[in-house]
């Protein structure tokens, strides 16, 4: 949704989807002597396929463990997942289908449902909105008599779907239906268009008066008019074949009044669509859906939470500070940390505080052995900034083992129990040694990569561990250890694809060899392990005597070498690198350039690749680049107006040479090349500061009409100034998501106020067990004056949040009405307003 959409203009709409599709079972079988499929998994805003899982051969009950996470760059009104049928020499077949309205959401948030299969019917795949002008006119006839005259004016469409990936041919016919009534009249056919401009206007008689006596088609009564329907259909004219069916709407005539009025409707389907006796015979799907949407007031209004947070650093003790307080009362959320860190990371202040609260932990922990093992305050904020600003140092180092044991995957299972008869042990245990090594290798030769970030926040915790245990010599290693190798590298190496290392999930065999092999480093890592004390205590017997090959000294001094750099203070030379880093790549249409006299100008299908240095294209994967454009060279990266090609989700890459203009699969795919290349050509002291939104076509820009091609651009670059730097966070909106949070939880916010009141009172903490003994209180006077100060700034917040909601009600028309969820008159969240703000839900449309 675009900012300001429906509402105030300064105000951002963002909205997140993730999840994973987990699996399928008793899926209908096939109707041949194989009963067996092979199955994948889509994932589609209304008809838009927006990710795919790899194909799961011969299975009726698919595992498929496949996590996804992107931004929703527009409006969808259903989320959909498609189970198919691959095919070879036909189209895929689709076997059914899970749809969940976008309202529905919020429901499954934390849960992993199982979802019945529904049959996939083409009058139910619907998706667009139709912009109409409605109005009853009262008509004298020529004998005196009175009749009302309905007009309909049919404006334009906006988002129907691409048909077999091509802008449709879309026509509409409006009729108005009754018990005994259908007249029907149909608009011209608009060529080539998702968002097809009728501007056409049909009038029908609706009643007569009881005097009138001509006989004609209709005989229509002054009271049937409470029967009477407007409806709108929506078709794609498909010229030989059967006309294909986009969407309907229905609107009561007797809604209607002299007065004119418009309004956008969103297109629902046939009334028919989505019903089956047949539905619980196709199987079910397993899945875990997160929806969000954050609606991000202008910054101004952050600006007192925002600041409260960042003070967090400076507050004594830290356990009064708003950063830990918020960790408090939102305990068992793990959604929490993430915006937490994001915004400290932003603000250059996450360093400081993970030393605050990692020396407030290591006061309790007794056993130099257990230090940073439990999931703790400090070691979640580790883990979050380890995914953030550790993408780009797992590329460099992980990718190119990784690809290489995934794409070419030898046998490595050394459990006896789990060996087949024809299995060679010694081959399996040799196969994976040298996988192993290789890994063990790359991340220890990897420190030079190391960003500067991860390797402060390693120095402050050896220097606190060593400080706790004086004593321990290997205690400031295994500080380190427990982060870099089992929370950091261990898990990418068993997850890949969750690290972006990987597309898809990897299959049973080769997530098996990644397990062994994350399982070795985990040891190799761990300060001490490979002493022969430690053997014993491994869980199976064949991990014990297969460590035993790793015994010699290099390994343990390998580890204590890379342990020693990555906690250095010395500074790193990140950006050299005797290899680019691959960034994205995927398969996209791009418009012939024109760059010889008889070359055609138009789109052809090529592999895009971009690097940390460039973007080529290829005629297909693995061959060689046809055209490289250097990311030094590009000079914006924007969006292009669909009324250029007629094609939807276009962007342009403007470089030094010719501007490149690109079609993406789907909105998503459009929305994360753009971010890709954006976040890449940042630094670039060449960037443009405007553009052109259109192309230049036949002699001028589409445009703003300028009739030479070096015309200066005429809309401002949505990327902004140049900016060194390399992790892009949207501070506003973790802001607000920390906000929400403090909202949601204001029952907690109130009894750890209680909770202070009674130590303060009582002059100490109470003996007997309370609502609030889980809290962490060291300062009762500081943490209640950080609380008062929270719950001010929140309900403060909310006062604003509740005018963007009226302001918002009063100007979207969507349909005939507009329901509010609530409208919190009092400046204090109400329960109401907590529950309905964890569903990020404030206007709810009712579209006839």
């Amino acid at each position: 949704m675009a900012a300001g959409e429906g509402g105030g203009e300064d105000v951002r709409v963002l909205q997140t989807l993730r999840g994973k599709i987990c699996e399928a079972k008793n899926l209908v079988p096939y109707s041949g002597p194989n009963k067996m499929r092979d199955c994948f998994c889509t994932i589609n805003l209304d008809q838009e396929e927006v990710f795919r899982t790899q194909v799961v051969e011969k299975s009726l009950s698919p595992f498929f463990g496949e996590e996804f996470y992107f931004e929703i760059p527009r409006t969808f009104q259903f989320l959909s997942f498609y189970i198919y049928d691959k095919s070879v020499l036909q189209r895929d077949l689709r076997i059914g289908k899970v749809a969940i309205k976008k309202e529905d959401l919020s429901r499954y948030a934390g849960k992993e449902p199982w979802f019945i299969l529904q049959p996939v019917d083409s009058n139910s795949e619907v998706q667009g909105k139709v912009h109409l002008e409605l109005k009853l006119n009262e008509l004298i006839t020529d004998n005196g008599s009175v009749c009302q005259q309905l007009v309909v004016n049919l404006k334009e469409c906006h988002g129907l779907p691409l048909i077999n990936g091509q802008n449709c041919d879309p026509y509409a016919t409006v009729s108005v239906v009754g018990p005994s009534r259908n007249d029907q009249k149909k608009t011209k056919v608009k060529k080539k268009t998702s968002n097809p401009q009728f501007n056409e206007t049909f009038y029908f008689e609706v009643t007569r008066s009881s005097s009138y006596t001509k006989k004609s088609q209709f005989q229509v009564e002054e009271e049937d008019i409470e029967k009477l329907e407007v409806r709108v259909d929506l078709w794609n004219n498909g010229n030989l074949v059967q006309d294909l069916f986009l969407g309907e709407i229905k609107i009561p005539v007797k809604t209607l009044g002299s007065d004119s009025f418009q309004a956008w409707y969103l297109l629902q389907p046939r009334d028919n669509g989505n019903k089956s006796s047949k539905s619980d015979d196709l199987g079910s799907l397993r899945l875990n859906i997160c929806y969000s949407e954050d609606r991000v007031l202008p910054s101004e209004y952050y600006a007192p939470l925002r600041n409260l947070l960042l003070k967090s650093t400076e507050v004594e003790p830290i356990s009064a500070s708003t950063a830990y307080i918020l960790a408090e009362v939102c305990r068992d959320k793990y959604d929490t940390i993430i915006p937490l860190v994001r915004l400290l990371l932003h603000h250059h202040k996450l360093v400081q505080f993970i030393t605050a609260v990692a020396k407030l932990e290591l006061k309790d922990t007794q056993e130099a052995n257990t230090i940073f093992r439990g999931n703790s305050l400090a070691t979640r904020c580790l883990d979050e900034m380890m995914k953030i600003v550790g993408k780009h140092y797992l590329k460099v180092t992980l990718k190119p083992v990784l690809d290489e044991i995934c794409e070419n995957p030898k046998p490595c299972e050394i459990d006896l129990l789990k060996l087949k008869e024809a299995d060679n042990a010694e081959i399996h245990k040799e196969n994976l040694r040298n996988y192993v090594d290789k890994v063990f290798s790359t991340i220890v030769q990897s420190s030079i990569s190391c960003p500067t970030l991860m390797c402060d926040v390693f120095c402050s915790l050896r220097s606190l561990a060593a400080e706790r245990f004086p004593n321990d010599p290997h205690v400031q290693y295994s500080a380190v250890s427990s982060f870099v190798f089992l929370r950091f590298f261990a898990v990418a190496v068993v997850s890949p694809h969750t690290f972006h290392l990987r597309p898809h999930h990897p299959d049973v065999q080769t997530s098996r060899t990644l397990t062994l092999i994350s399982k070795a480093i985990q040891t190799l890592g761990s300060w001490g392990s490979l002493s022969k004390s430690k053997l014993s205590s491994f869980k199976e017997s064949f991990m014990c005597d297969f460590f035993k090959m790793f015994q010699e000294e290099e390994y343990t001094e390998a580890v204590k070498k890379f342990l020693d750099e990555v906690s250095s203070t010395e500074s790193k030379e990140p950006n050299v690198m005797s290899e680019p880093v691959h960034l994205k790549e995927g398969e996209m249409y791009k418009r012939a350039q024109g760059r010889t006299r008889i070359g055609k100008k138009n789109f052809k299908k090529r592999w895009f690749s971009l690097t940390s240095r460039e973007l080529t294209y290829h005629k297909q994967q693995d061959k060689e680049p046809i055209y490289s454009i250097p990311v030094r060279n590009i000079l914006a990266v924007e969006k292009l107006d669909e009324s250029s090609f007629n094609k939807k989700n276009m962007f342009q890459v403007i470089h030094a040479e010719k501007t490149l203009y690109v079609q993406a699969n789907n909105c998503v795919e459009a929305s994360e090349w753009i971010e890709a290349l954006c976040r890449v050509s940042r630094c670039n002291q060449r960037r443009l500061s405007v553009y052109h939104p259109s192309a230049f076509l036949n002699g001028n820009w589409l445009c703003c009409k300028a009739t030479s091609e070096n015309t200066v651009g005429c809309t401002p670059c949505t990327a902004g100034a140049p900016a060194d730097i390399q992790i892009e966070i949207d501070g506003d909106r973790e802001t607000e998501r920390i906000f929400s949070l403090f909202a949601i939880n204001m029952p907690k916010l109130q009894k750890m106020q209680e909770a202070c009141g009674s130590i303060a009172v009582y002059q100490g903490p109470r003996k007997e067990p309370d609502d609030y003994s889980h809290f962490t209180i060291e300062d009762s006077v500081a943490t209640f004056q950080t609380l008062q100060q929270i719950i001010a700034i929140v309900e403060k917040l909310s006062e604003h949040h509740d005018r963007y909601q009226k302001k918002r009600s009063s100007s979207a028309k969507y349909g005939k009405k507009i329901q509010l969820l609530e409208k919190f008159p009092n400046p204090r969240p109400t329960d109401e307003f907590r529950r309905n703000w964890s569903n990020f839900q404030y206007v709810k449309i009712l579209v006839y």
